[in-house]
C-alpha cells in the first residue's frame, strides 16, 4: 500500500474539526486525521507492505523547466536554485514535523527523493513490486498507474476524492469506463485536457471527450500529432489546427505528466510494522510515548497499534 501522504494529510487538515487541539494548544487534526485514515486503510485491506510516500519537492525544477506554470499559483515564496516553498496553511506546517515524527516512532517507513514529487516515488515503487498494488491518493494523475495485469499481482488506485471512508477502487475496467481510454492510455489523455490544479493548460478547444476520441482513433499522442501533420486522415479540420496549434505545449507535457518509474531509491524496506518477525510494533516505544503525551495523540496511535499487532492466537 502505497499513500500519497500530502493528500490525505491536507484532506485530514480540511476534513478534521481544527478543535482538536494538543495540551499546550497546537493544532493536531491533520496528524490524528491522518493516524486515523492509515488505521482504516489497513484494517480494511490488510497490506504486509506500507510506505508513506512523500513530497521532498513537491514542484521540481525539471518539471518547471519544461512548463513554467507547473503549480505556480501555489508558490508561497521563490527560492533560487532550491524548492520553492508551497502555500500550507500555518496551523498545517505546524503539524509536518510531529506527523514524520509519529510515523518514524511507530516504523512506518517515510520514502522521499530529492528533485522528485511523492508521485514519481509511488510510481517507482509501484513498478515490478512483485506484489500486488495498492495506490491511496485524490490525485486523477496516478490513474496512468493502473495495471490489472502487473507481472507482481494488480495495480489498483484507491481514489479518495470523496474520503477515504467513501474512497473508489479504480481498475483497467473502472479507468475505461469512467474516461473511454485504458490506462496506459491516461497521462496522455491527461496532457491534452490539462489541469488548472496543476497548471497545466492542456490543448485549448479539446475536453475530455475529444481526447479519449482521439485516443480510441489514434492511439496515443504520438499517433495523434502524426495524424494531425498527416493532411490525408481523417481528422476534423477544427481538431487538426486544435493539435497543431499546441505543437510547443505537446512538445514537452508528456514528460512532466508522466509519472516517474525508475528513480533510485536505494534499498526500501516497505513492510509493515507487525508483519513478521524483526517488525515491532511499535519500533520506538519511548518516543512514540512521549511524542502522544505531548501532543495528546492517545486515541489515534491506540488504535492504529491496534490494528498493526498481529493476532496471538
Amino acid at each position: 500500500m502505497l499513500l500519497d501522504t500530502a493528500s490525505l494529510y491536507f484532506r485530514a487538515f480540511y476534513g478534521v474539526p481544527d478543535s482538536m487541539t494538543a495540551p499546550d494548544g497546537t493544532p493536531v487534526n491533520a496528524v490524528r486525521g491522518l493516524l486515523d485514515f492509515i488505521t482504516r486503510l489497513v484494517d480494511q485491506y490488510r497490506p504486509t507492505h506500507l510506505v508513506c510516500c512523500w513530497d521532498n519537492d513537491w514542484r521540481p525544477q525539471w518539471r518547471v523547466d519544461l512548463i513554467p506554470s507547473y503549480k505556480a499559483h501555489r508558490v508561497e515564496e521563490v527560492v533560487p536554485g532550491g524548492s520553492d516553498v508551497e502555500e500550507v496553511p500555518d496551523p498545517l506546517q505546524v503539524q509536518i514535523p510531529i506527523i514524520v515524527a509519529t510515523l518514524e516512532a511507530l516504523g512506518i517507513r517515510i520514502v522521499g527523493a530529492d528533485g522528485y514529487e511523492a508521485d514519481d516515488v509511488i510510481g517507482t515503487l509501484a513498478t515490478d513490486a512483485g506484489m500486488p498494488v495498492d495506490v491511496v491518493t485524490g490525485d486523477r494523475d496516478l490513474f496512468q498507474l493502473v495495471d490489472d495485469g502487473a507481472a507482481g499481482g494488480p495495480v489498483r488506485v484507491l481514489y479518495t476524492a470523496r474520503g477515504v471512508g467513501r474512497h473508489e477502487v479504480l481498475t483497467d475496467a473502472v479507468v475505461v469506463e469512467k474516461y473511454g481510454v485504458r490506462p496506459d492510455q491516461y497521462a496522455d489523455f491527461a496532457t491534452m485536457r490539462g489541469d488548472s490544479s496543476d497548471g497545466l493548460p492542456g490543448v485549448a478547444g479539446v475536453g475530455e471527450k475529444t481526447a479519449a476520441s482521439l485516443l480510441a482513433s489514434f492511439g496515443d499522442l504520438a499517433g495523434i500529432r502524426a495524424a494531425a501533420a498527416d493532411p490525408g486522415t481523417p481528422l476534423a479540420a477544427g481538431v487538426r489546427a486544435k493539435i497543431k496549434a499546441a505543437s510547443d505545449y505537446l512538445d514537452v507535457a508528456p514528460e512532466v505528466v508522466a509519472v516517474a518509474r525508475r528513480i533510485n531509491l536505494g534499498e526500501v524496506d516497505t513492510a509493515l510494522p507487525g508483519s513478521g518477525p524483526g517488525y515491532p510494533v511499535p519500533r520506538d516505544p519511548a518516543a512514540l510515548t512521549e511524542l502522544v503525551d505531548r501532543w495528546g495523540l492517545g486515541g489515534s496511535v491506540s488504535r492504529l497499534l491496534e490494528v498493526l499487532r498481529p493476532t496471538v492466537s
